[in-house]
């Protein structure tokens, strides 16, 4: 059966056509980064970003990093979706109050639309690093929201509808460090206060070492009619550093926490000047994607080098038939999770 995306048609994203004798199921943006370094006054850099579609037009939150080093989030807007617009202010978060309650810092987000909302996830600062959550309506007021969990913890990512009646949120529970280890884990809410029933996704390694340091969720996962489509970072140690790669993976539609099919290989890896060489070398970070139903066309956004912003394509037949053709087992990864 081909794989088709569960959702709304979304003509206007980014896209190119597969390049002739490319191999991988996933290809460059041929004109990346789309965003380079001091793209705004105040910015030096802008990398592991989200888009989502808004209205007419499209939607971005953007890490920041000021002249100063301090990362922060900011707004962005395109009518493109390739083509930014930044805000160099940064975003005035508040409580459900009305009170400021800013992040002492922001970074890595993820933007998620669920029902009739757009919530933020990112890591903060919450005595060690840990998951910030925030919600908007109109990308005008933003209300910060309790944090989900307990430090240490990063690349909170929540999925695009509820399962079973709960809110869904991978994460990758940490250290306070630049953490040498991490798998994801899958935890669920009923109203993004109370978060429980905390299961094992998936385990670190493999038979390949593109990902045997550790692993983190990227975008939000996509619903397709095979199961939910993932994006995902693995980690590689070197005798020159970490380095990071982008995987593929698919869980059950029904009970996330188990892997359907998970990709032996790496589907991107730095090779570009813009990936290889920047503030942090060898580094591709995936946080968002645009797709279309319809056409089945997905554009991959990703941090490039810790330094800008690059763009890739794929679709949704391709990734999954890939992740299905090099399924690799890792670990107890299509069990419940739950031991």
């Amino acid at each position: 059966m081909t794989a088709k995306i569960i959702g709304e048609k979304l003509a206007e994203i980014p896209w190119e056509d597969k390049p002739i004798g490319h191999e991988f199921p996933v290809w460059r943006h041929s004109e990346n980064p789309i965003i380079k370094r001091n793209p705004v006054k105040g910015i030096s850099r802008i990398f592991n970003s989200a888009v989502a579609p808004f209205e007419d037009k499209f939607v971005g939150v953007f890490r920041a990093e000021t002249i100063n080093g301090r990362p922060h989030l900011t707004i962005g807007w395109s009518e493109d979706a390739v083509q930014w617009d930044i805000q160099a202010e940064s975003i005035n978060f508040e409580d459900e109050d009305g009170k400021p309650f800013h992040p002492k810092y922001a970074y890595d987000p993820r933007l998620v639309k669920v029902e009739d909302t757009y919530y933020i996830i990112w890591c903060t600062d919450f005595y060690g690093a840990a998951i910030g959550l925030a919600e908007t309506k109109d990308f005008k007021r933003f209300v910060r929201l309790e944090n989900p969990f307990l430090p240490f913890n990063r690349n909170g990512v929540l999925f695009p509808r509820k399962v079973n009646g709960n809110y869904m949120m991978l994460s990758r529970p940490s250290d306070s460090g630049h953490t040498p280890f991490g798998d994801i884990f899958l935890s669920e809410s009923p109203d993004l206060k109370y978060w429980g029933k905390h299961r094992h996704v998936m385990s670190k390694g493999g038979h390949g070492w593109w990902q045997n340091v550790k692993i983190g969720g990227g975008p939000a996962p996509i619903e397709t009619t095979e199961g939910w489509l993932v994006f995902y970072h693995g980690v590689t140690g070197t005798c020159n550093g970490y380095v990071y790669s982008m995987g593929v993976a698919v869980l059950d539609i029904d009970q996330p926490s188990k892997v359907k099919y998970r990709s032996l290989n790496l589907v991107l890896t730095p090779e570009m000047d813009y990936e290889t060489t920047g503030f942090v070398d060898n580094v591709i970070f995936p946080c968002a994607t645009l797709h279309c139903a319809e056409s089945g066309k997905i554009a991959i956004y990703y941090g490039s080098a810790d330094t800008c912003v690059g763009m890739a394509y794929t679709t949704v037949e391709e990734i999954v038939q890939y992740a299905k053709d090099t399924h690799e087992s890792v670990g107890d990864d299509q069990e419940l999770g739950k031991i």
